[in-house]
């Protein structure tokens, strides 16, 4: 499994004109792929990371120049946006035109994507999230920016 994981201020994801799914941070925007041969260990695996990962901007009283006090979701319960994104397993080094090989089909991907976001609420986190298959739009405000990918 990979996941872009961005650092918002806010995020929104809309089909059709509805926001299907929003949240104001400070918390994270993560685009989540899946490939052949993930499986729901995975998964909790990477929910796991989200909630922990140490990559929120540290509190006021803590100042801008602290090094090491970066606080995760869970040290704040802060927020998530989880949008399932197949196009991050689009493999474009020959040609012009990515291939999509290497991304798992939906049958696969959108129980993996589930149950990332089942084990984050079971881990206490609020989830917002995408429509799996849907053309979404996706806004932010990216804080930093502030962007890392995480594979597991």
């Amino acid at each position: 499994m990979r996941a872009v994981v961005q650092r918002v201020t806010e995020a929104r994801v809309t089909v059709a004109g509805e926001t299907v799914g929003a949240i104001e941070g400070p918390g994270l925007c993560v685009l989540v792929g899946v490939t052949h041969g993930d499986t729901p260990a995975q998964a909790a695996q990477l929910a796991r990371k989200l909630w922990t990962l140490r990559i929120l901007p540290p509190s006021p009283e803590q100042g801008n120049n602290n090094e090491g006090v970066e606080r995760s979701c869970s040290d704040i319960g802060g927020p998530l946006l989880v949008i399932s994104q197949f196009t991050l397993y689009g493999d474009a080094r020959k040609g012009r035109r990515p291939t999509w090989n290497a991304a798992a089909p939906g049958p696969v991907a959108e129980p993996l994507v589930d149950e990332v976001v089942a084990q984050l609420r079971a881990l206490g986190a609020k989830v917002e999230t995408g429509r799996f298959g849907a053309d979404m739009q996706v806004a932010l405000v990216n804080d930093g920016p502030f962007t890392v990918l995480v594979e597991v």
